[in-house]
């Protein structure tokens, strides 16, 4: 189960980063900044980010908006008013970092734009997430993740092992993946000004980001893969049923021709590996299906998945994973014993997220705060950062430059 939010100071303390990403790849970049200690002022437009669109819900709050923005303080600044782009200049002066996933070239027609805000601040680090970078000829090209998914080869490689028609992929991976790129990057250049004070401009792309982490881009890139002697194929590993009263899946890595040899001497029958079918890697990748039966049919001979993972690590080091749903998780004893998970305020009510990806010792990681209406913080981020009274940020809301609001888009 979730853990109560208690989680201190982090290794980023001090370290402040003005956020106009909308989405998934740019909040998840400023989400792990946060989750590092950095106090993060999420800009939104006074239509709020789309994902604040998104059902299911918590507290009158979307939570797949909540798991990339817990812990951010949240600010609306109508940026087509000259006043509102002078006050996020001001906030941007005041700020260490600063993050935008816009199309390139929209961010300097706002007016936010790197050459605007180094103007204003010199050591700026700046980062600019795109689907295809800030130059060349796709640049301008509007970009989501399926977008991505299916330029990169993802879709492709995916169907080609299942032989199958292409099918969409139900998780962002792009715009995790350059998400996590750009926090490279701004973790980098804040190390390189800590030691010449010189800022940087980073340019995060989707499609360099997929290729770079996926373990099949140089394979693919000099002519394919060669999946008849290769122990490596985890398109086509064997998920297995066993033969429990819940009926439990489990996973078993590696190709399955390489793991048959392991079977087969598990399995008391040695003298599957002298039958002309199964004696060599090339033989068996030749009868792939008849191998994944095998493994089948040995797998539904176990009363548990313990007894399973026992004899497969222990009898040939080879690990095994029992399937699972994502809301199954919260009990498994990796994410108790490690608060995975925590729960903190969402809306007028409470929500479960994921507390970070990384531990370090001696710091929190994690979410320090919950997800808020749109424009919640606004008299305290321009009060302590602008010094603006709370009538003057009364005066800029009733002219629509600031934006509050505790009530969700609903709709596109």
């Amino acid at each position: 189960m979730a853990a109560s939010l208690d989680i201190g100071p982090g290794i980023l303390e001090g370290l402040r980063v003005l956020d106009f990403t909308r989405v998934v790849a740019g909040p998840c970049l400023t989400r792990t900044l946060s989750d590092l200690g950095a106090e993060v002022i999420k800009v939104e437009p006074p239509e709020g980010d789309l994902l604040r669109t998104g059902w299911p819900r918590r507290g009158g709050i979307s939570l797949i908006f909540a798991g990339q923005n817990v812990g951010k303080r949240f600010a609306s600044i109508d940026l087509n008013e000259p006043e509102g782009v002078e006050l996020a200049l001001q906030l941007a002066e005041r700020c260490d970092v600063v993050v935008e996933n816009f199309r390139p070239g929209v961010a300097d027609k706002l007016g936010i734009g790197y050459e605007r805000v180094r103007a204003r601040r010199p050591d700026i680090v700046y980062c600019s997430v795109s689907g295809y970078g800030q130059n060349g000829r796709a640049a301008r090209r509007r970009a989501y993740a399926p977008v991505v998914h299916a330029e990169v080869g993802l879709l492709d490689y995916k169907a080609r092992e299942w032989g199958r028609d292409p099918l969409p992929e139900p998780v962002s991976h792009a715009d995790i993946a350059a998400g996590m790129a750009g926090a490279h990057g701004v973790l980098a250049a804040l190390w390189r000004r800590e030691r010449t004070g010189q800022g940087a401009y980073i340019d995060a792309s989707m499609v360099e980001s997929m290729i770079a982490q996926n373990e099949w881009t140089a394979v693919e890139a000099n002519g394919g893969p060669d999946h008849v002697r290769s122990p490596f194929r985890p398109g086509r590993a064997a998920v297995v049923q066993l033969g429990d009263a819940e009926g439990t899946w489990a996973a078993i890595p590696g190709a399955p021709p390489f793991v048959f040899a392991a079977y087969a001497r598990l399995s008391g029958r040695p003298e599957l590996l002298e039958d002309e079918r199964f004696a060599t890697m090339e033989a068996r990748s030749a009868n792939l299906e008849l191998c994944l039966e095998h493994l089948a049919e040995w797998a539904a001979t176990f009363d548990s998945f313990d007894e399973f993972e026992h004899t497969l690590s222990e009898g040939a080091r080879l690990p095994v994973g029992r399937l699972l749903s994502m809301a199954d998780t919260l009990d498994t004893d990796w994410a108790e014993d490690r608060d995975a998970y925590v729960e903190v305020s969402c809306g007028t009510g409470t929500a479960i997220v994921n507390r970070a990806a990384l531990r370090i010792a001696g710091t929190d990681c994690g979410p320090r705060s919950g997800a808020r209406h749109l424009g919640a913080d606004n008299a305290a981020i321009f009060g302590e950062l602008l010094g603006l009274a709370p009538d003057a940020v009364a005066d800029l809301t009733a002219r629509g430059v600031l934006v509050e609001s505790p009530e969700e888009r609903t709709e596109f």
